[in-house]
């Protein structure tokens, strides 16, 4: 089962490129189980690196592995409510989110129904793929930016570069990021009829 907060509804009509950025430890530092704005402090440049990606035409999704809900640290609604927050922070700096994807599961959740081993979790691509599925993303030009190992194998599930983040600049991250996404020899998408 997987997780996603939509900011717009229904299809786009233009294919664009995408950027995949894990939730803590990119957006927002890892004080471990962050799940309220209380909690939350964004990484340097994380706010303007999302105005930029908007600027220059991306589609822009978190995909967050949330072990904290299977552990019962907090709950899915927490989820939802910190991400509201991040999206109004995000609006007043004149950025936005496409949209959020989580994962609650785990295999040693407290709660029955989140113990499993699911395709959402990364390192497996189900969030990513879903993301692909339900919005117009051109492959060539799109990436990944996580701080583990996990993010970057999910992402070459998937399909797409990734990019381990060094905790520095998160916007000097993002351009280099794009630049390399865009400098790479394109393949031609597979049409499925």
């Amino acid at each position: 089962m997987l997780r996603s907060e939509r900011r717009f509804a229904g299809q786009m009509p233009v294919r664009r490129p995408a950027a995949f950025l894990d939730r803590d430890g990119v957006i927002n530092l890892d004080h471990g189980y962050v799940h309220s704005p209380d909690r939350f402090v964004w990484v340097e440049g994380a706010m303007a690196a999302i105005r930029w990606l908007n600027e220059q035409g991306y589609l822009v999704f978190v995909v967050t592995n949330q072990s904290g809900i299977a552990r019962g640290y907090y709950d899915e609604a927490a989820v939802h409510a910190l991400h509201g927050w991040m999206a109004a922070q995000l609006a007043s700096a004149g950025a936005h989110i496409d949209a959020f994807y989580f994962c609650p599961h785990h295999p040693d959740a407290v709660h029955h129904a989140l113990r499993l081993s699911c395709d959402c979790r990364k390192p497996k691509p189900g969030m990513l793929l879903r993301a692909l599925a339900e919005w117009p993303v051109e492959r060539p030009g799109s990436f990944l930016i996580g701080d583990r190992s996990t993010d970057i194998e999910a992402a070459a599930a998937a399909g797409i570069p990734g990019h381990l983040f060094d905790g520095s600049d998160l916007l000097k991250t993002v351009r280099q990021a794009a630049r390399t996404a865009f400098s790479a020899p394109r393949e031609p998408e597979l049409s499925i009829r």
